[in-house]
């Protein structure tokens, strides 16, 4: 699959980054002159302004490389937003996005570090490990972070799964942001990410975060999540400016509509 390169940083973008959302709300008058709207979540449009600067002649040709691969607006990309989280109902560990094994217990309600109740208390009552985890439709041979926010009342070991990757993090009783950063098999088009407790474990877990580069940003709530599998370039042309030796800067527009 097509997928939107990554820098030799791990990152998508560089800063500053606009992303905007337009969205249609379809108006009709009935015949007593009333309105009535309706919300048209298919025309929903999303679009990326990626600016470039410092870039190597390497990062460069790679850009190139995958317009030329994607002809330009003509055909569609996966990509991952650089702003988003990219796991879809990340605050829902009970909604069907999530694959939990038999003897894991998901409770939420619980108070979360940011003030509210969106924090979840698992439990591994089986003889054995048990985890919650994430399928996202993304080239796992990506860099990504995955984060998460954790405790537990009595010492015990989460492992965090990237992957093939494994992660053994010690939790306390406060709480505190563990993190993996792996890549994975080039590839493989899927990627899983997720919690595992060992047998008996319990802990409580919020803000289960997954980004395409190499640390945690500010954690983000998530409902529909961060891959977009149909995004275009808004243009046919793709400007590279040579500001000096090895040194290129551009500006990239990407587009993702729900009708399209």
């Amino acid at each position: 699959m097509l997928v939107y390169p990554q820098l030799a940083t791990g990152a998508l973008s560089q800063f500053p980054v606009q992303k905007r959302r337009r969205l249609r709300t379809v108006v009709n008058t009935s015949l007593d002159g009333r309105p009535i709207k309706l919300a048209d979540p298919g025309a929903e449009i999303t679009e990326w302004q990626l600016a470039y600067a410092g870039l190597t002649d390497d990062e460069v040709a790679a850009l190139q490389q995958f317009f030329a691969a994607t002809e330009g607006t003509l055909n569609s990309f996966t990509f991952l937003d650089p702003t988003a989280n990219l796991f879809a109902w990340s605050d829902k560990l009970d909604n069907a996005a999530w694959a939990k094994q038999p003897f894991l217990l998901v409770a939420g309600g619980i108070a979360d570090p940011a003030g509210g109740t969106n924090a979840w208390h698992l439990t591994d009552s089986g003889a054995g490990a048990q985890n919650i985890c994430q399928t996202l439709s993304a080239p796992a041979g990506y860099l990504y972070c995955f984060s998460v926010f954790a405790r537990s009342l009595e010492a015990t070991a989460a492992i965090l799964l990237h992957g093939s990757n494994r992660a053994d993090r010690t939790l306390g009783t406060n709480w505190s942001r563990i993190a993996l950063t792996a890549s994975g098999d080039a590839s493989a088009e899927s990627i899983a990410f997720g919690v595992e407790l060992p047998a008996g474990g319990s802990a409580d877990v919020f803000g289960l975060q997954v980004e395409p580069q190499a640390g945690a940003s500010l954690y983000k709530a998530t409902t529909t999540g961060g891959v977009y599998e149909n995004a275009r370039f808004r243009d046919d042309v793709l400007s590279i400016t040579t500001t000096g030796v090895n040194c290129h800067s551009a500006t990239v527009n990407i587009i993702y509509a729900n009708h399209l």
